[in-house]
């Protein structure tokens, strides 16, 4: 089975920015030692604080899909419940 590239795009209310940024920033060692896990790297838009992007790379799509049933992510959306504006999330595949 191919990596799967994940890019999601989670966009905090104004007044939720630290809230969301220190939770997200929780994700990153459990999620990083998770089976499958090439990478999990968190970005915050110099432009836009509010934005940030997570751009992941899995061995599987398999795998993937046991991350996003993990525990510590449930705890990442009872945490951010009504702090986050927006989220948008990508599955790319590598073609080149």
């Amino acid at each position: 089975m191919s990596k799967l590239t994940i890019i999601a795009n989670i966009h905090a209310n104004v007044d939720k920015i630290e809230q969301v940024k220190a939770e997200l920033l929780k994700l990153v060692p459990i999620t990083r030692a998770e089976e499958g896990c090439i990478n999990y790297d968190l970005h915050q838009d110099n432009e836009d604080p509010a934005h940030f992007t997570f751009f992941e790379n899995w061995e599987s799509r398999d795998l993937w899909q046991t991350h996003m049933g993990a525990p510590h992510l449930a705890a990442y959306m009872a945490a951010t419940d009504g702090a986050v504006d927006q989220f948008i999330l990508n599955e790319m595949s590598h073609i080149e």
